[in-house]
C-alpha cells in the first residue's frame, strides 16, 4: 500500500517549472530526486546548444517526454506565417535530435486578427508542417490555451476547438495536449475529453489560484487553488490516456524557492492531489 502512494512512475516535471536553472540543474535534480519523466523548453536547450543538450539528456536515464514549444501561425503577414512554420520545423528537427516523441504547439492569435481567421492560420499552418512531422515521426500537440490568452497567444481557447482541429487534419501525428489549468472551467470538458479519447497526447497539471495575480507566472501548485485535478485526470484515463503526468507550473514566486524544497513539495502535492 505504502509502495502504490509513494509511485512517481508516471511523473514528469517541465524544465521551465525550474526556470533559473540549467539543463544540467535540472536533469541532476531529477536524478537525484527520482523523477523519471522530463520535458525540455527549447530555451533550455538553446542555452547550452543542441549537441550538448542531446549528449546530457541521453546519458541522463531521464525519458523525455516532450519538446515545447512550435505554433505562433497566425499573423497577417504572409512572411511572418511562413516564419512559424520554418521555427516550428526546427523544433520538430530538436525533438528528433533529443529523442522527444512530441511538440507541444501553443497555436498563436493576433489582435489584429479576427479569432476565425486566426484559426484558419493555425490549420493551415499545422497541414503545412504535417509532411516534416511524418517525415521525423515526431507528433503535433495541439494545446488550447485558457480564453485570457486568445488576444495573442492562442486561438484554441477550449477543448472541442482543439479536437475540432484535430478532427480536420486527422492524421495519427496530431492529437491534443490536455493542461488542466487551461481547460478546468469548460461546462463540457468531460465529453470533449472523451471526444478527444486516444487523441490526448499529454497531460499537464498545475492549479488555479485565487486571486491569480499574474495571468502567466502566477500558477499554483496542485491542491493550492481551485482545481479537481484528480477528476480530470479520472476522465483523460477513461478516454484511453495513460502517459506521463507532466508538472508544468510558471511561478514568479517558486523560482525563487530552494530547488531541493521546492521540488519535494512537488513531489508531495503530485501525491495528495493527482
Amino acid at each position: 500500500m505504502v509502495e502504490r502512494l509513494l509511485d512517481y512512475s508516471r511523473l514528469a516535471i517541465h524544465t521551465m517549472t525550474f526556470k533559473p536553472l540549467t539543463l544540467l540543474q535540472i536533469i541532476e535534480l531529477f536524478q537525484k530526486e527520482g523523477i523519471p519523466g522530463i520535458t525540455v523548453w527549447r530555451e533550455h536547450i538553446h542555452d547550452i546548444g543542441l549537441k550538448e543538450s542531446k549528449k546530457i539528456l541521453r546519458e541522463s536515464g531521464l525519458k523525455v517526454i516532450s519538446l515545447c514549444r512550435g505554433g505562433f501561425f497566425p499573423s497577417s503577414s504572409a512572411q511572418e506565417r511562413e516564419r512559424a512554420c520554418v521555427e516550428t520545423m526546427k523544433a520538430i528537427d530538436e525533438a528528433y535530435e533529443i529523442g522527444a516523441p512530441l511538440v507541444v504547439l501553443v497555436c498563436g492569435a493576433e489582435p489584429g486578427l479576427s479569432l476565425q481567421t486566426s484559426r484558419q492560420h493555425i490549420l493551415d499552418g499545422i497541414q503545412k508542417v504535417l509532411p516534416h512531422t511524418q517525415s521525423a515521426q515526431v507528433c503535433l500537440g495541439v494545446e488550447p490555451l485558457h480564453p485570457m490568452y486568445a488576444d495573442n497567444r492562442s486561438a484554441i481557447n477550449t477543448m472541442e476547438q482543439a479536437n475540432n482541429i484535430v478532427d480536420a487534419i486527422h492524421s495519427e501525428w496530431v492529437g491534443i495536449v490536455l493542461d488542466v489549468y487551461h481547460v478546468w472551467w469548460e461546462a463540457c470538458l468531460q465529453s470533449e475529453i472523451m471526444r478527444a479519447g486516444r487523441k490526448i497526447m499529454a497531460f499537464h497539471v498545475s492549479d488555479w489560484k485565487t486571486p491569480t495575480h499574474h495571468i502567466l507566472t502566477d500558477r499554483g501548485l496542485m491542491g493550492e487553488g481551485c482545481i479537481n485535478i484528480r477528476q480530470i485526470r479520472s476522465w483523460a484515463e477513461q478516454a484511453g490516456f495513460h502517459g506521463f503526468i507532466e508538472v508544468e507550473i510558471f511561478s514568479e514566486r517558486y523560482w525563487k524557492e530552494d530547488p531541493k524544497h521546492y521540488i519535494q513539495q512537488i513531489k508531495d502535492a503530485y501525491l495528495k492531489h493527482v
